[in-house]
């Protein structure tokens, strides 16, 4: 069937073929999803969720979780959160010397573009 004879059928006022509606419908229906999906990526919604691993609310979550999983004991849980605080505290760390050690290469105009970089990937 070409697309002018469903055109005309459009035009003229005749009902159209069931299938045909249906497949439009659809076409549709996944053409509108595709587009919201794609500026809800786009807006970075989909990061608002779930909170960032440097936060104490992702911290939190993610001790949850493995407390949960791995089904810890007390003293577990206890010696896994030491843990997890001193690699968080690296990890601090190790960000914060890289970040230093980037901003001594480049000059003001970079750096601020750079801060700018950094802001943007923030949990919001």
């Amino acid at each position: 069937m070409s697309s002018s004879s469903v055109l005309d059928r459009a035009v003229s006022g005749r009902s159209w073929d069931p299938r045909v509606a249906c497949a439009v419908a659809l076409v549709l229906v996944f053409l509108c999803g595709a587009a919201a999906g794609a500026l809800v990526m786009d807006f970075g919604v989909h990061r608002s969720h779930i909170p960032s691993f440097e936060t104490p609310a992702g911290k939190a979550l993610y001790f949850d979780r493995m407390q949960k999983e791995l089904n810890l004991t007390p003293q577990q849980s206890e010696q896994m959160q030491s843990v997890l605080n001193d690699f968080w505290q690296y990890y601090r760390t190790v960000l914060s010397d890289g970040k230093q050690r980037v901003e001594t290469i480049l000059n003001d105009e970079q750096r601020a573009k750079f801060e700018k970089m950094l802001q943007q990937q923030l949990p919001r």
